[in-house]
């Protein structure tokens, strides 16, 4: 698979980028993130992580939603993996655009169930 630091930094840009822009998520994000040069830095090295084993990421991803839950809903998880979907259709190879899609997806789910399904997750809403 051809995947690669460059490549997720590429992604990750052209991802953001979009994010930023789009109507539902860019409110979200652009309140959440105070440096995004930053911010893009760490999430390639999440993407790093995950995708080549690299070990460049040092932080909590888990946390770092559920500091936002009140904000955050299983609609806009899905059309984070919608733009997700179509930028790794985009600017990366099908077979690294699949793998990153399905590793999103798991992502995803997990944070879903903490954030909305796991025991104690109504309170951490109304909290």
């Amino acid at each position: 698979m051809d995947i690669d630091d460059d490549k997720l930094k590429m992604l990750v840009d052209v991802f953001y980028a979009r994010v930023r822009t789009d109507p539902e998520l860019g409110p979200i994000f652009n309140d959440a993130i105070g440096d995004w040069p930053e911010h893009l830095e760490k999430l390639t090295a999440f993407w790093s992580s995950v995708m080549l084993t690299s070990g460049r990421y040092k932080g909590n991803p888990m946390m770092a939603h559920l500091k936002h839950v009140r904000r955050i809903t299983p609609a806009l998880f899905d059309r984070w993996l919608a733009l997700w979907a179509r930028t790794t259709s985009d600017v990366m190879s099908p077979a690294a655009a699949a793998a990153l899609q399905e590793k999103a997806q798991r992502i995803s789910e997990s944070l879903q169930y903490a954030m909305f399904q796991r025991p104690g997750a109504a309170a951490r809403q109304v909290a």
